[in-house]
């Protein structure tokens, strides 16, 4: 992992998330059981993490468990919530010596008490790295997180309930599980899916979606670069029109002498 943020082409994004989807699809076709899948798809994370900061991408945000994955059968939900200690347990010195930060994102609280410490432990022991920043989404969800940023603004200033008219969108965002970093310029799904399930729900507003049918083991750094080549060719009009994009930047006024 060499290439430096101050590096990245104007045409690579800023902020990728990936919506990591087809684990248990790929185990199935190979006659596995779904941890298999769940396993490689550990792998897969650990590519595409080095190839961003080869890239020059300087956020990588992962969707590993959402907040409607509590609903899957109890063993797997048990499964891949060793998995995740394993991991964070196995990778978080690579990530360390690599200068990623680690940052975990949800609601936290309903994870177990072991697995919690772990992710403190971990985010401490990355918190001055800055050679890209990683977050993994876990027990997460975009209607969570805004219901709880509404929460948590309306703690640090209880008088907004009587003042609606001075909630905007900075404000709010401040709140956010992910207000520390700028908005997701694209998103990749894999596995097939055209929807984003309850992700970022908030900052996915002007991103560009990608959607593979490569189920996520299968994804690797040929398959970023595919996706960034795709985004590469995308016109981010924010609202305005091509016009006004390509347009010049207007001189600012002369003030009369």
């Amino acid at each position: 992992m060499t290439r430096n943020a101050a590096d990245r082409p104007a045409a690579v994004p800023r902020h990728v998330a990936i919506i990591m989807d087809g684990n248990g699809r790929w185990a199935n076709a190979r006659h596995l059981p779904r941890v298999a899948g769940h396993n490689r798809g550990v792998d897969a994370v650990r590519r595409v993490m080095e190839a961003c900061v080869r890239r020059g991408v300087e956020y990588l945000t992962l969707f590993a468990f959402s907040s409607e994955n509590w609903r899957r059968p109890a063993d797997e939900v048990s499964t891949l919530m060793r998995l995740f200690m394993t991991a964070l347990q196995k990778e978080v010195s690579r990530l360390n010596e690599n200068g990623v930060r680690l940052r975990v994102a949800g609601d936290l609280a309903t994870l177990e008490p072991e697995l919690q410490r772990r992710i403190t432990q971990a985010q401490a022991l990355t918190e001055g790295n800055a050679r890209l920043k990683l977050t993994v989404c876990a027990s997460y969800g975009g209607r969570w997180d805004m219901i709880n940023a509404m929460r948590s603004l309306l703690a640090a200033d209880p008088s907004l309930a009587n003042r609606p008219q001075d909630i905007d969108e900075a404000s709010l965002a401040q709140h956010l599980a992910l207000a520390f970093a700028p908005e997701p310029d694209l998103l990749i799904r894999t596995g097939g899916e055209r929807r984003i399930s309850n992700f970022m729900l908030w900052q996915l507003a002007y991103a560009e979606l990608y959607f593979t049918d490569q189920l996520w083991p299968d994804f690797d750094a040929v398959s970023l670069d595919a996706a960034l080549a795709w985004y590469a060719q995308r016109e981010r009009r924010f609202g305005r029109t091509s016009q006004q994009v390509g347009a010049p930047p207007v001189p600012a006024p002369v003030a009369p002498a």
